[in-house]
């Protein structure tokens, strides 16, 4: 009986949450040890549907990395990065359109139909969602060609309100396209962020690998301000790979979003923990309006 009010209890917690979030939209950025290990695929996809059950919109934007790393390697073509972004010419392009469009962005939608969802798959290449161009990165001071990378654009709302207003749950691969059709590879942190400000979402949830933002002393901070996070990178407390990804999610900020969370896609049920108790699990960007 104990046990059973116990549960009962962590629902009353939730009561709060459910209600200020109910016909809000949280865009998820769906990677990292998350997307490899089969059970904590299970239990994000259950997160994911259970968000949509009790009236919240979630869009699923997922990376790919390994797995276009891998079909690289099967063809005999070595990856290579500059400043963190794949070098992408036209055979790797196509390897990254065929193993996120065709292969990871269907597996997660087929998931989520499993437990009940009603996902969709769909890319910036269909009816142009993800408008890009080519984007350059600069290196020693020099610009560099680094292939069909892209830099967004412009993300077309009126496709994933039309989806998600008839109860679809939108998978987004990061693919986009030009105005004379080429496609592009595109960061899934940055797709991610720019989905998030084009719908206006209530909140933006990277999962990763790991807990959170942490200070000098290896604490995780739990809640920051815009001014704190630039602060860290000033200072190099924040550095690296998460550099980009805290930009991102400066972004998203800055257009709208109210509030970025990065959290650890490897505790089971990340998604709930972090949306649905006072403490939450990861870090939390707060914009002036949350």
């Amino acid at each position: 009986m104990q046990e059973l009010i116990k549960k009962a209890g962590i629902l009353i917690e939730a009561l709060p949450y459910i209600q200020k979030f109910s016909g809000k939209t949280v865009v998820i950025k769906y990677g990292g040890n998350a997307m490899i290990n089969d059970d904590l695929k299970n239990r994000v996809m259950e997160d994911i549907t259970l968000l949509k059950f009790i009236g919240l919109n979630p869009i699923v934007v997922h990376g790919g990395g390994p797995d276009i790393s891998k079909a690289l390697n099967d063809k005999g073509v070595k990856s290579r990065f500059v400043n963190g972004l794949r070098v992408t010419d036209e055979e790797t392009v196509s390897v990254a359109q065929q193993v996120l469009i065709g292969k990871t962005n269907k597996e997660i939608v087929k998931l989520l139909n499993t437990k009940g969802g009603r996902a969709i798959g769909i890319s910036g290449l269909d009816g142009s969602f993800i408008e890009c161009e080519k984007q350059k990165t600069v290196v020693d001071g020099e610009e560099v060609d680094i292939g069909y990378v892209g830099r967004i654009i412009h993300v077309k709302r009126c496709i994933l309100d039309l989806l998600c207003r008839d109860q679809w749950i939108p998978v987004i691969a990061p693919i986009g396209t030009d105005d004379e059709g080429n496609s592009y590879n595109i960061n899934a942190d940055t797709v991610a962020s720019a989905v998030a400000a084009a719908v206006e979402a209530e909140k933006l949830m990277l999962l990763t690998d790991v807990e959170g933002i942490k200070d000098r002393d290896g604490k995780i901070v739990y809640e920051a301000g815009r001014e704190q996070i630039n602060e860290m990178i000033a200072d190099g407390t924040i550095n690296g790979g998460m550099i980009p990804k805290v930009k991102g999610c400066l972004n998203a900020i800055e257009n709208g979003v109210t509030g970025v969370h990065i959290i650890d896609g490897r505790i089971p049920h990340c998604l709930l923990l972090e949306i649905f108790t006072k403490t939450g699990i990861g870090t939390l960007i707060k914009s002036e309006k949350y």
